[in-house]
């Protein structure tokens, strides 16, 4: 049975890597364990915070059906699709739903392309797919993407187009937000920032690190519930570490991996370049902020 994406809180797990560079697999599992216990409302998977482009299909593959027997349809799972060509991502996309995804998250292909281009692009996967389907709106991150009349044009084309992930402030993400109010559930991610703003601007969740998920997801469950003010006051004092990890790509993948290691209490390991190597000082604020969080709850 397909599980429904219902709005909350969809960490985006964290490849780790062994001594000799080989892909670890059982943090996936732990890492599943922590997104449950925290009452996450699904499992994101494969985007750039799971360094997917430094994975090969089986070892994508491995990760799907890793994350999928753990689960056993607990949870939805959505996996971030890449690909330079439609047929490479329908490609990908139909290996990942018969591994066990539930939903699709569509990155732009990396070759930046003229907007009409990406629209037609992803409306022949979107069209080609019969399961929710959405797409990582992040020109910050990937250097181009889709203004909120394409989005609109995609949500009303296509039933299946259920989630417009966007990577932006609270006050950009707005006029998307209520562009699309009714039609598709606009997520965003950030390592979870302005988390309660985006809440107030319309999002119906993120897709942030999974390294401070059970915070992310009672700041969520808080403010769903109308206690805004304990909403504000949680994320307020998550504040300083979010704003720690997110200072871009590199310093999230290598210290928001750092942080959940030390959470989970399993080795950070070894890393796939091209790699921000952490400094002393790096390490010494990610130990901190540890402490001040506690382990991270599996359900062990």
């Amino acid at each position: 049975m397909t599980k429904q994406l219902h709005p909350g809180i969809y960490p985006m797990l964290y490849s780790f890597f062994g001594s000799d560079g080989e892909l670890r697999l059982d943090p996936f599992s732990l890492q599943v364990d922590a997104a449950i216990s925290a009452g996450a409302k699904g499992i994101a998977v494969l985007g750039l915070g799971t360094e997917a482009a430094k994975l090969d299909e089986d070892e994508c593959a491995a990760v799907i059906t890793t994350i999928a027997k753990r689960l056993n349809n607990q949870l939805p799972m959505i996996v971030t699709i890449r690909g330079e060509t439609p047929d490479n991502q329908l490609k990908a996309a139909r290996r990942a739903l018969d591994l066990g995804a539930t939903a699709l998250l569509l990155q732009p292909p990396s070759e930046t392309i003229s907007e009409a281009a990406l629209l037609t692009f992803f409306s022949e996967v979107i069209n080609a797919l019969d399961c929710p389907v959405g797409i990582q709106n992040a020109p910050e991150f990937l250097g181009y993407g889709l203004n909120d009349n394409n989005l609109i044009s995609l949500a009303q084309n296509y039933t299946n187009f259920s989630i417009a992930k966007l990577e932006c402030s609270a006050l950009a993400l707005e006029p998307s937000a209520k562009a699309l109010t009714g039609k598709t559930m606009v997520f965003n991610g950030r390592c979870g920032l302005e988390l309660t703003d985006n809440l107030r601007a319309g999002a119906q969740g993120l897709i942030p690190g999974i390294e401070t998920i059970d915070r992310t997801a009672a700041i969520h469950a808080a403010f769903i519930a109308g206690e805004h003010e304990y909403a504000d006051e949680l994320y307020a004092k998550l504040l300083p570490v979010l704003t720690f990890v997110m200072q871009g790509i590199p310093q999230f993948l290598t210290y928001g991996k750092t942080l959940l290691a030390y959470r989970l209490g399993i080795e950070i390991g070894s890393a796939r370049e091209p790699w921000l190597q952490p400094t002393d000082f790096g390490l010494e604020c990610i130990t901190r902020y540890a402490a001040q969080l506690g382990p991270l709850p599996t359900g062990a």
